[in-house]
């Protein structure tokens, strides 16, 4: 990646690995922007709703994915689906997104968390994508302290964010979300912590 260029970094991360804050940090520290709730509200301009509207949806316990989340974990018990309106809505929301995503990066160098990022940069010829990860042991800690719960209520916040990060780059890609061919760098974060984890990617890109 050329930092003498406009570019593009990506983020993709399980659930409890601190991704956000990562991405938060290498985007200050790369001086450019972060792409995350910037996303929400052009997307609601582009539907023409109001803010505080999509900022529920998007509050939402697995954000505002359940929907199409609650369709696959139907369709694969093979139960019958008749709730095509709402699937169709949720690819309207992240066409949308990966559209106000391309605009803005095509204007500025930016880091982008989550979204599937990747996938909308994968041949983008100055992008650079990573994956972070942790062991369970390591992400159940942090939540647990993060939110002021037990591990093992913890540890169900994992499997249901996991699981919906998993369906909706499945759906909206057709990739796996933790294949290691997707990214340019795939970092186990236990031993980082945000600051770390940060010097490493920096080191990486240089």
């Amino acid at each position: 990646m050329n930092k003498q260029e406009r570019f593009v970094i990506t983020i993709s991360r399980q659930f409890g690995t601190g991704g956000h804050e990562i991405g938060a940090e290498l985007a200050r520290r790369l001086g450019v922007k972060l792409l995350d709730k910037q996303i929400i509200n052009e997307v609601a301009s582009r539907f023409c709703v109001v803010e505080e509207a999509m900022e529920k949806i998007e509050a939402r316990n697995p954000l505002w994915r359940d929907d199409f989340t609650q369709f696959y974990r139907s369709y694969m018990a093979g139960m019958e689906y008749n709730g095509q309106e709402q699937d169709q809505t949720s690819h309207k929301l992240f066409d949308a997104q990966a559209e106000a995503i391309r605009q803005i990066a095509a204007e500025e160098s930016c880091v982008i968390v989550g979204r599937c990022g990747f996938h909308i940069f994968r041949n983008h010829p100055n992008a650079f994508k990573i994956f972070v990860h942790a062991d369970d042991q390591c992400r159940k800690r942090r939540i647990a302290d993060k939110f002021d719960i037990s591990e093992s209520d913890a540890a169900a916040m994992i499997v249901d964010n996991d699981y919906s990060r998993e369906l909706y780059t499945k759906t909206f890609t057709g990739t796996d979300w933790t294949d290691a061919r997707n990214y340019d760098l795939a970092l186990n974060v236990r031993r980082f912590g945000v600051n770390g984890a940060v010097d490493f990617i920096l080191s990486s890109i240089e």
